[in-house]
């Protein structure tokens, strides 16, 4: 399947000069998400869990869990989750935002592949890995559906740790 011909690119959103990179064709499509599921599943068979970025992340990393037979934890906005968080904020283009993940949750020294829906800058990635460690836990490896080549995100993140985009843009 040809996920690159589903996904639709909308100009100008969320402003003028972007062109967006819309996944909601290709999750609506009826072998879409099968076909995300099926190729992270190749490359990432041996996880202790599945770390899904708010919210295209749970969209894919549940299903994905699901498939390896592996938990899944969701990494969500700030003041979402009961209970005691880890939180780290971190640096956007034009300001901070923040991330948390409950505490206590992923087994120390667990093997964790984090998802989301897009690479652009890293920022958010790589605040997510932080999390992960913050916990006890070690990144195995990061899969996205889309990769945004030409803003470099994959910069941010540990080079030892294996990346698997399934489409990439060059600009």
């Amino acid at each position: 399947m040809d996920l690159k011909a589903i996904i639709r690119d909308v100009p100008d959103f969320p402003k003028p000069g972007i062109m967006f990179r819309d996944i909601m064709p290709l999750l609506a499509h009826p072998q879409g998400l099968a076909t995300i599921v099926a190729r992270f599943a190749d490359a990432f068979d041996r996880v202790d869990y599945i770390v899904g970025i708010e919210s295209r992340g749970f969209i894919i990393g549940a299903p994905l869990a699901l498939q390896i037979g592996c938990g899944f934890v969701p990494v969500r906005k700030p003041n979402k989750l009961p209970g005691k968080v880890h939180a780290i904020d971190y640096s956007l283009e034009y300001g901070t935002d923040r991330l948390e993940m409950q505490a206590g949750i992923l087994a120390p020294e667990a093997q964790v592949l984090i998802i989301d829906d897009v690479i652009a800058t890293g920022g958010t990635a790589a605040a997510t890995s932080r999390l992960v460690e913050q916990a006890g836990a070690r990144v195995a490896g990061y899969g996205f559906v889309v990769e945004l080549d030409f803003l470099r995100g994959r910069e941010k993140l540990n080079p030892a740790v294996p990346i698997v985009s399934l489409v990439s843009y060059q600009k």
